[in-house]
Order: structure tokens, then C-alpha cells, then sequence
């Protein structure tokens, strides 16, 4: 399809491209939305009108990355159709990569024990960064696929000698890998590479478990009743 910059056309003549010439405010009103979504940026005083790519819009000088959904970190249960749910706002120091990508959010537990990076597991609540267009797969890449139109993120290996490529999760529980013959591109694709992990913040129980809260608490100075309780009873759950 050819492409057309439309920056410099009225109202009209853009809806007359889409079939809707003599309805200038409706196309004013969607092209409002696009943008309100960061699908595009507006620029009146200027007359631009472009599409924003993946990772490059930046907001008071933070990078916009799109939110596509979520994908499952156990068995593939989220659905793997596209939907745009806002942006991750980072600074660019943060990024690994800054063009084509997205993120989504992990759900379970299955990827808990996997190294991205070296370094970052995916737990639940995370948002991963996931770079489209990503060339040629190496065994040990980890992987945002779509199989029977749900998503996963496993890591990846092609097994030619068996002419299967092989979804495995990294886990503290214990899931099967997923096998999938190498020809079998009807209901199965991979969508982009795991390139980063932004890891989500932690809860009070989560730190003070962590951290030995209450003799933090303590070394800060005499505490009442009240708080001693209230972070003893989180310290305890760990237990339960």
C-alpha cells in the first residue's frame, strides 16, 4: 500500500481517503483519539501528523513504549491478539533497546527462574520488553510465542534432529515443555524476543520478608505495639 503524508491536508480532504469526505469533525475526533493513545503525534502549529513507531515516542523526555496485553508464564491461557492497553514511560538510560519494541505483562510463574539478560527473572506482575522483528532465533533466546491464538513466554530451542522446535519454562514448579513440530506455522508463531525485564514493585510483605523488617524496624529506634504487630503478622505469613 502506498503511503500518502497527510500533514498538510484539511479535515476533508484526509476523510476523503477513508470514505468519509463530507464528515470533517468525525475524522477530527478519531485522529484525536489516535493520539490520545500514542498511536500518532499531532502537531497543529507545525501540521504534523505522523505515526509513532514502537519505543520512539517520547513524553518530557522519557521513552513511550506500548503495552500490548499479557502473556501467560505457565500454560498458554492469555489470548495472543494484540491489545493496546497504554505505555510504560522510561527513561532511556533504562533501556537495553530503544526501536521496536513493546511490553507485556507476565502472568504466573513458570519463567521465575530464567536469566534475561544474565540477570532477571520474569515473576508475576512484571512487564517484559519484547523487541519485534528480531532476525534469526539462537537457542537459549527467550520468546513471546502465540500457539492456538494464546500467548506464552518460554525460552527457546530448535531441535533439527528432530525436526521440533522445544518451549521450555524455568521455574521452582514444575511445567512440561511445549514441543511443536518446525513446519507447523498454522497455530503457533513467535511474536518477538524478551530483550529486558522491568520488574515490578514490591509489597510491604514481600520486603519486609526480605529484609528481616522488623530488625530494620527495630535499628530505627522503639516502636509501638501497634506496628510491632502489624509487621510481625507480615513477617509470619511468609510461613503459612
Amino acid at each position: 500500500m502506498d503511503r500518502q503524508d497527510v500533514s498538510k491536508l484539511t479535515l476533508r480532504a484526509i476523510g476523503s481517503l477513508v470514505g468519509e469526505e463530507n464528515k470533517p469533525q468525525k475524522v477530527k475526533h478519531h485522529l484525536s483519539q489516535l493520539a490520545k493513545k500514542g498511536l500518532i503525534r499531532l502537531d497543529k502549529d507545525k501540521n504534523i501528523i505522523e505515526q509513532v513507531k514502537s519505543g520512539k515516542m517520547k513524553v518530557g523526555g522519557l521513552v513511550a513504549v506500548p503495552i500490548l496485553g499479557s502473556a501467560n508464564c505457565g500454560q498458554a491461557l492469555c489470548f495472543g491478539e494484540q491489545r493496546f492497553e497504554g505505555h510504560l514511560y522510561i527513561s532511556s538510560r533504562l533501556l537495553k533497546k530503544v526501536k521496536n519494541i513493546f511490553a507485556v505483562k507476565a502472568v504466573g510463574p513458570s519463567m521465575n527462574k530464567a536469566k534475561i539478560g544474565g540477570q532477571s527473572s520474569i515473576t508475576d506482575g512484571d512487564y517484559v520488553l519484547v523487541e519485534k522483528d528480531c532476525g534469526a532465533l539462537k537457542n537459549g533466546d527467550y520468546v513471546l510465542s502465540v500457539i492456538d491464538g494464546l500467548t506464552n513466554i518460554k525460552k527457546f530451542f530448535r531441535d533439527q534432529e528432530n525436526h521440533q522446535i522445544v518451549l521450555v519454562s524455568e521455574s521452582t514448579q514444575d511445567y512440561p515443555p511445549i514441543y511443536i513440530h518446525e513446519d507447523d506455522f498454522t497455530d503457533y508463531f513467535i511474536n518477538g524476543k524478551v530483550v529486558q525485564v522491568l520488574k515490578r514493585p514490591k509489597t510491604d510483605q514481600e520486603f519486609w520478608q526480605e529484609t528481616s523488617g522488623l530488625d530494620v524496624l527495630k535499628e530505627t529506634g522503639p516502636i509501638s505495639k501497634e506496628d510491632y504487630n502489624y509487621y510481625n503478622n507480615l513477617c509470619s505469613k511468609k510461613e503459612e
